[in-house]
């Protein structure tokens, strides 16, 4: 008995690491498929002897930057308003260092590197200020550290649905705790080499994102998952740098947040109840009411049928607050001012 259950143990981890093995291989071959099949829409520049991904279009000044939030999508987070705010200035997307196209990078991948990233590739790339940042959820601190950093370069901002530097102390003295249910992408990424991340990235996002932008984001999901994480595990130096830096002056700034009602399935991931999820939005209002103090030139729109992809489910209220600052920015401030009666 003891021998055939030993040769059954021999058995079984043979066949796990077999599986393993041809997972591997699997998904060696379809990362070499996925670099054919979805060519960068952009172009790769050269920064530090690694290789960023950034794809502008259009042309005018100011030039506007998307900076997306915590996903692994990159410039594809925006795809359905880089073209249309293309048709009123230059408008840039990037992928972050080891997402999508762009080359990973050692090290932390907080605000501050991520600044200094941005501001080298816009640089090599030849892309021309000033800049107007526009910043998805995570983006938001991004794009505030960048013009703390680089104050000549930025003219204006949007914050599409952004977070706010104390949104996870704000959240826990209110009693409510949403965080992200990271465990499951920390174990996605162990096995990332196995093919299983890949297997079971769903077909359809169930969202409007075309077809062929979501299957792009499903063929690099397996290599970006990692540099995402290693955003969530900056995140902590990411709102401490965000945090001290709140006055934007004069620069034009649109708010934008969205309050469309919490979902039952999203109040269960949340452990919420319907209280508990008023709460959480009536308090994610207070904190975008704060940002848009920040400058003395703002404006802050809510989005009642829009959830926290803004970009994906009302694309024209992005677009028109993207344009609203470009605008701005156009128009000296001297002549944006009414004459006085005299």
């Amino acid at each position: 008995m003891k021998k055939w259950l030993k040769r059954i143990v021999i058995g079984l981890v043979a066949l796990v690491i077999g599986a393993a093995a041809i997972g591997g291989v699997y998904e060696m071959m379809a990362r070499r498929a996925a670099v054919r099949n979805f060519p960068p829409p952009g172009k790769l520049v050269e920064i530090g002897g690694r290789k960023m991904e950034i794809d502008c279009r259009g042309a005018g000044s100011p030039t506007v930057v998307l900076e997306s939030g915590l996903d692994m999508n990159g410039p594809l987070s925006w795809a359905l308003v880089h073209d249309s705010i293309a048709l009123t200035t230059r408008t840039c997307g990037y992928s972050r260092a080891g997402l999508m196209w762009s080359d990973d990078k050692p090290g932390e991948h907080n605000a501050t590197t991520i600044a200094v990233d941005l501001k080298a590739l816009l640089d090599a790339a030849q892309e021309k200020g000033p800049y107007v940042m526009v910043g998805h959820s995570l983006g938001g601190p991004y794009i505030m550290t960048f013009t703390k950093n680089y104050p000549n370069d930025v003219v204006g901002l949007v914050f599409v649905d952004a977070s706010h530097p104390e949104q996870v102390k704000r959240f826990k003295e209110l009693g409510d705790q949403p965080e992200p249910a990271m465990g499951v992408y920390k174990t996605a990424a162990a096995l990332s080499w196995t093919g299983l991340v890949r297997l079971a990235m769903p077909a359809d996002r169930g969202d409007k994102i075309p077809r062929p932008v979501q299957a792009a984001m499903a063929a690099f999901a397996p290599t970006s998952l990692g540099p995402m994480l290693a955003e969530f595990n900056a995140m902590g130096a990411t709102m401490a740098e965000a945090g001290t830096f709140r006055q934007l002056g004069d620069r034009p700034l649109v708010v934008l947040t969205a309050m469309a009602p919490m979902d039952s399935a999203t109040m269960k991931t949340l452990k919420m109840d319907s209280t508990g999820a008023a709460n959480f939005q009536g308090l994610w209002r207070t904190m975008h009411d704060e940002e848009a103090s920040w400058s003395t030139r703002s404006e802050h729109i809510l989005v009642p049928d829009a959830t926290h992809y803004i970009q994906v489910d009302r694309p024209n209220i992005v677009i028109a607050a993207v344009r609203k600052v470009v605008g701005m920015v156009r128009v000296p401030l001297a002549d944006s001012v009414p004459p006085r009666a005299k």
